[in-house]
């Protein structure tokens, strides 16, 4: 495993990341905090263009809590069955959306408890809420940002939330609203799992992955 970043280093890590792309954005398709939150909940396991195609037509007609109720378990299934563990994802989708109405005035809460008692939302999806919709400082670990992590040294752990951790303490402020989405899309589409694309990395020489090329 790498050796861990120091707060210099990763503040010059997140620097480049900043100078290519100011202002990030994630790549979930939504029109409101309510549907960012269901789709959320449907990209666990799930690519973010599988989601979108799932829920470009489910966003038209059902864009509020009660909209959900509305078309019932059924209907919601039959809108997001070509995502994985759709069965379950949809009854969690009607039940979060049945607490919002009940107990949240049809809103969605702005704090990490009240999230996460939701059917489906863990500490990740919340982690994006509360980042994307409510403007806070949080860093959403997936599968990306904990192999980049670790395969760098940004943020060493043996799990997401140690990861987490790592990088509350080492992300600067001024770069802590964006910064779960510069290592999200530097993980998807270069550091990759299988073969990093070590010759377009912009961090290559801040990287401490041994087996790393050009």
């Amino acid at each position: 495993m790498p050796r861990q970043f120091s707060k210099e280093k990763a503040r010059l890590f997140f620097e480049k990341f900043h100078a290519l792309n100011p202002e990030p954005k994630g790549e979930l398709d939504y029109v409101n905090d309510y549907t960012l939150l269901v789709a959320v909940v449907l990209s666990a396991q799930a690519t973010d263009v599988g989601v979108n195609k799932a829920t470009k037509k489910l966003f038209q007609i059902a864009n509020t809590p009660e909209k959900m109720i509305a078309l019932g378990l059924d209907g919601i299934i039959s809108h997001v069955k070509t995502i994985g563990l759709y069965n379950a994802k949809a009854k969690n989708i009607l039940g979060l959306s049945q607490i919002l109405v009940a107990e949240h005035n049809s809103k969605v809460p702005n704090r990490r408890e009240a999230l996460e008692a939701l059917p489906g939302v863990g500490r990740k999806t919340a982690n994006v809420v509360l980042n994307i919709a409510f403007g806070q400082t949080t860093h959403a670990v997936d599968t990306h940002i904990f192999r980049l992590g670790n395969r760098t040294g940004l943020a060493t752990g043996k799990t997401p939330l140690a990861v987490e951790k790592k990088l509350i303490r080492l992300v600067p402020d001024i770069y802590g609203q964006h910064a779960h989405h510069w290592l999200i899309l530097h993980g998807r589409y270069i550091c990759k799992a299988r073969t990093p694309n070590c010759g377009s990395c912009p961090v290559y020489d801040l990287c401490g992955y041994q087996a790393k090329s050009v």
